[in-house]
This record gives C-alpha cells, sequence and structure tokens, in this order.
C-alpha cells in the first residue's frame, strides 16, 4: 500500500467509529426519554385494579376498621373522648379545666393585674395538674380518663361543676369542683362508685407563673408551707437550681404553694396521711417562678357502694385578713417575722396590724398610713425617748467631770471605770439610760422590716415617683449590675441613708464620745453605707418608712434639746444628788463587785509569774 492507500483506510476507520457512538448516544438519550414519559403516565393515570388483589385489601381494611371499632366500644367509656376546655367562674376567679383528667390548667384573678397590667394568672398550660390513682385497672390514673361535665347552679348563687368518668359496669369516679359566687376558696370532692378503697393517692404540681417586678425577688419570697394534724407548721424556701425534697409520715392538714403575693393551697377535711414534696426554681426559665410537686395520701370515707374525701383548694392573694378568715392557719404565710426573730410577729399580729387596717378603713392613701403609724408608734414612746435624751444630757454635764479623772488616773482603765461609775452613782445617772429607748424602738423597727414588704395592700399603690409600694423604687437603671447594690437607684434609700448619716451627726454632737474607743464614733456612719446595698431592692414602703422614721427622730430630738432639757437645772440637780446618801442599785452593786474583783486579780497575777 502506498501513502495515499493507508491515509484512506484512517479516514474510513474514523468515520465508522465516530457513526457508531454517535449512534450508541442518540439510543441512550431517546432510552432515558422513554422511561421519563412512562413514569409520567404512570402519575396521571390511575393504577389499574387487579380484580383479585383489590377485594382482598379492602376486605383486611373492613375487617381491622371493625376491630378496633368493636375494641373502642368494648373499652369503658372514659377511656374514649375528646378533650375540651371548661371553666368555672364567680366574682374573683376564673379557672379553666381540662376534661381530660378533670383538673385546672388555669387559675386567673379578676381583682388583680400583674406589674405589667396584664391578666393575673397564677398558673396557666400544660405542666398544671392534679391526678388520683383509682383502684382500677392495675391503678389507672384520672389523668388519663375522659370527663363528662354536668355543670350547675347553686342557690347560694356559686357554681359546681361535676366532671363524671365512667368506667363501665357500674363504676364510675365523680370530681366535684364548687366556687362559692364571691370567695378565693374551691370546694372539691372526689366520690369512688363501685371502687371500693381506703385512700388514693394524689399527685399535685404547680408552674408558678412570674407576675410582679423583679423575678430575683419574687423567688426568694416563694415558699413551700405545710400544716400538721397538730396545729404546728413548717416551711422552706425555694432556691434557684436546688431542688428541695422533704417527706413527712405525719398527718398534713393542708399545703400550700406559697409566691411573693399569691398562693394556691390545697387542704382535706381528713388531712393527707403522707407527704413527699418537691420544689426547684430554673434560673434561665423567665415566666416560671418555680416548679412545686407533692404527692400525698388521702383517705376515703367509706360506705356501702362509694368512698369519698372533701377537699378545699385555696387560689388567690396572700392578703392577711382573707386567709385569717379561713380559721385554718392559712395566714402563717404571710411573713409577719421568722427564725431568731419570731418573736416580733405577735408585735405585728396584735398591734401593728390592728393599727394598719383600722387607719386603712378611713384613708386610702398607704403612704399617708405609713406617716400616721409612725407619728402614733413615736408619740407612745415619747416617754423613753425623753428619758434617753434626758440621759444624754446629764452625761454632757459630767464630761468636764470625766475628762479631769481620765487625766488623774491615765491609762489605767480598770481603775478608770470604778471611778466613773462612783461619779455616776453621786451625781444620779444611770449610764444605760439612754439606751433604753432603741431596746423599745428595736422591735417596732424589725417589725415593719416584715411587715411592709409582706403585706398585698402596698402592691401597684403609687406615691411620688415610686409607681408601686410594694417594690422598689427606680429613678435610674444601669442596665448593668453593680456588685452589692444593684441595677438602679433607689431614691427613697438615698434619702434613708443620707437622714441616717445626718441623724448619726447629730447624735455625735449631742452624746459624749468615750476616747477610749475610736472605732465607735466611725460606726453610725459606716452602717447606713453598708445597709444602702441591702434596702437598694426593698419595697418602697419599707424604705419609705425608714425616711420618715428617721426625720422624724430628727424633729423629736430638736424639739426636745430645745424646749424640754435645761443643762443648768440639771447640773444643779446633780449638785444636790450629791449632798445626799447615794442610793445604789443592785445592778450598780454587781457591776462594781466584779469591777473590784476584776481588779484585785489583776493585782495578784504579777506576783504569780514572779513564782
Amino acid at each position: 500500500m502506498d501513502r495515499n492507500q493507508v491515509i484512506g483506510f484512517v479516514l474510513l476507520a474514523l468515520l465508522l467509529i465516530g457513526y457508531i457512538s454517535y449512534n450508541q448516544y442518540e439510543q441512550k438519550i431517546y432510552e432515558t426519554q422513554k422511561r421519563t414519559d412512562s413514569i409520567a403516565r404512570a402519575k396521571l393515570q390511575p393504577p389499574k385494579k387487579d380484580s383479585v388483589i383489590a377485594p382482598q385489601s379492602q376486605a383486611v381494611a373492613a375487617v381491622a376498621d371493625s376491630a378496633t371499632e368493636a375494641l373502642r366500644k368494648s373499652q369503658p367509656p372514659a377511656y374514649n373522648g375528646t378533650a375540651q376546655s371548661v371553666t368555672l367562674e364567680n366574682k374573683k376567679l376564673s379557672i379553666q379545666f381540662n376534661t381530660k383528667g378533670a383538673f385546672p390548667t388555669a387559675a386567673s384573678l379578676k381583682d388583680y393585674k400583674t406589674y405589667g397590667q396584664k391578666p393575673l394568672y397564677l398558673f396557666n398550660g400544660a405542666g398544671n395538674y392534679l391526678n388520683a390513682i383509682l383502684p382500677f385497672d392495675n391503678g389507672k390514673a384520672t389523668e388519663s380518663l375522659y370527663f363528662t361535665p354536668v355543670s350547675r347552679n347553686e342557690a347560694d348563687g356559686g357554681k359546681t361543676i361535676d366532671f363524671v368518668g365512667d368506667l363501665g359496669g357500674g363504676k364510675k369516679v365523680d370530681i366535684i369542683y364548687t366556687l362559692a359566687a364571691d370567695d378565693y376558696m374551691m370546694h372539691c370532692n372526689i366520690v369512688l362508685t363501685g371502687l371500693p378503697a381506703q385512700s388514693l393517692k394524689l399527685s399535685w404540681q404547680t408552674l408558678a407563673l412570674h407576675t410582679e417586678k423583679d423575678m430575683a425577688n419574687e423567688r426568694l419570697n416563694t415558699q413551700v408551707y405545710y400544716r400538721f394534724k397538730n396545729d404546728d407548721n413548717d416551711y422552706f424556701t425555694i432556691r434557684n437550681n436546688e431542688e428541695k425534697i422533704v417527706h413527712n409520715d405525719a398527718t398534713t392538714n393542708w399545703i400550700g404553694f406559697r409566691k411573693q403575693y399569691f398562693s394556691t393551697v390545697l387542704m382535706a377535711d381528713e388531712g393527707f396521711s403522707k407527704m413527699d414534696i418537691k420544689a426547684l426554681a430554673k434560673p434561665e426559665d423567665s415566666m416560671v417562678v418555680a416548679r412545686t410537686f407533692a404527692e400525698m395520701i388521702l383517705p376515703l370515707k367509706p360506705g356501702s357502694n362509694e368512698q369519698s374525701a372533701a377537699m378545699k383548694w385555696y387560689i388567690g392573694p396572700n392578703d392577711y385578713n382573707t386567709l385569717k378568715s379561713y380559721k385554718m392557719g392559712l395566714d402563717d404565710m404571710v411573713p409577719l417575722g421568722y427564725g431568731i426573730m419570731s418573736f416580733v410577729k405577735y408585735i405585728n399580729k396584735f398591734a401593728l396590724i390592728p393599727i394598719f387596717y383600722f387607719l386603712a378603713s378611713h384613708i386610702s392613701n398607704y403612704a399617708v398610713i405609713i406617716m400616721l403609724m409612725t407619728i402614733f408608734i413615736r408619740l407612745i414612746l415619747s416617754f423613753f425617748t425623753y428619758k434617753s435624751y434626758l440621759s444624754s444630757a446629764k452625761m454632757r454635764v459630767l464630761k468636764p467631770e470625766l475628762d479631769e479623772l481620765r487625766a488623774k488616773i491615765g491609762d489605767d482603765q480598770q481603775k478608770m471605770s470604778v471611778e466613773q461609775m462612783k461619779l455616776y452613782r453621786t451625781a444620779g445617772v444611770n449610764p444605760l439610760g439612754g439606751c433604753l429607748p432603741m431596746l423599745f424602738q428595736l422591735p417596732i423597727l424589725l417589725s415593719m422590716y416584715y411587715m411592709f414588704p409582706s403585706f398585698i395592700e402596698f402592691r401597684q399603690k403609687s406615691f411620688l415617683w415610686a409607681d408601686d409600694l410594694s417594690t422598689y423604687d427606680s429613678i435610674f437603671n444601669f442596665h448593668f449590675t453593680i456588685p452589692f447594690y444593684g441595677d438602679h437607684i433607689s431614691l427613697f434609700t438615698l434619702l434613708m441613708t443620707a437622714s441616717s448619716l445626718f441623724l448619726a451627726v447629730y447624735n455625735r454632737n449631742m452624746t459624749p464620745q468615750d476616747p477610749n474607743n475610736p472605732m465607735m464614733k466611725y460606726m453610725p456612719y459606716v452602717f447606713p453605707v453598708i445597709l444602702m446595698g441591702v434596702f437598694n431592692k426593698m419595697a418602697a414602703a419599707l424604705t419609705f418608712y425608714y425616711t420618715f422614721s428617721n426625720i422624724l427622730s430628727i424633729t423629736q430630738q430638736f424639739v426636745i434639746q430645745k424646749y424640754f432639757i435645761d443643762e443648768k437645772a440639771i447640773h444643779a440637780k446633780m449638785q444636790e444628788n450629791r449632798t445626799k446618801p447615794p442610793v445604789q442599785s443592785k445592778w450598780q452593786a454587781k457591776l462594781e463587785e466584779m469591777q473590784k474583783l476584776q481588779t484585785d486579780r489583776s493585782k495578784v497575777q504579777p506576783r504569780s509569774n514572779k513564782k
């Protein structure tokens, strides 16, 4: 072959290869398009029914539906139903129930609003329930049953809803709620028919919602209370991220979940024979103050074919008079003094609270009530206050003589104490006379410390720049937190601190200072500054009371010093007392005896060391 033939054959081969490749490519495209068209036609056209398989499938489905219907009909009516919402309300409360479980899921108080002026719900939504374990079907829980609600009106204007759970075969459970026309107390009766049992196990959970201005303070005031059959009571405070668990086998009359100003309390006529409580607050949850859970055993009253138990459910404010009116000890949930300061609650209950309610019945402005209470208390203690200022005046008159003794005796403190007591005795001065008013005023100050932040009457009552006397007033917010102070400035707290410092300066100028104890002269100034951080988050009613009390103290002290105390007459009286035989009290005699013994021991001690 020559060169031209070779080139010709190569070209023919390339053409043949190109033709074959192109033909295969076109065939592939054709097959792909064919499959696509087939799938599209299959989607558009209904599938052909096989004459044998289709009737068999329909028969199987019909049998399955019949079996399901037969199973449903064989079950008790309470096992089948639809969950619905039912409302029971009166002038004060609106309570929503779920027909599945027959328990309250939400409760709102009509006479109150949240701090943001929204409808106030104590609890609302999933997570709130009251469940009972029935002696049926291996311990069936009421929360899984469907109830039929039957409503009726009572003769006294109240309303009742009877949730009927038909368990079949003459067995049923009724959960009956009755709400009076104008009350926060709801009655709850559980009646078992054809279900013999001596008791029921109850589980109760509440998610308490945020309603106040300061969530942190609201959580600090969230507690669980419980009262025993012997009228003793106990409580614990719910802490952030700390699950509190309490177990008690004693019979408990009631269990209460208390927020700062509102509570839910469950009580049984026959008491709960056992009790387990769990409580937890999570800071990351911005709407739920705390979750509280309780399990208890509810005794049943025996009957021929029925067993029943009567309970009451309080859902309302922590109003002292309202809680006290039920005569069940519910008023103990208003903290008027506890711990080592529990004695002040008796001052509140038998003195300050009656005065408060008397004034509140005639005056609507609660700031004016605070001022009138302060003035009234000052008038009662005015005799002791006068005695205190008189004692301070006597000490001032004796100061020159004390300075002479101190210069004469020198650094011998024990001898100085003995001579100082002799001088007081001959002049007729009681060195503790200035302490008596403080001893009488301190319990009052502590009583107000507990009472004002706890009384719901101050809630959402405004005065001057404070829009709510039950919480702190704020004239400026930092939008960040200052350690030991807070994220805002309370003007009432600043005024309280300023008036306390002014009172300390005034008292320092009016009272002789002990040069041997230089630290004491700074304490009156340091203490108010420390308290400024503590009281910055306190209720405005309390800080206003302390501010007004300080102003009243300064005014009272000025008037007494100016118009009722004559230091020249006091000095003359002291000189007269020195001419009379000294009358020594038992306390002074005991004090001098102790000082003398201490002096004698100090004289003997060096000799024993030499030996």
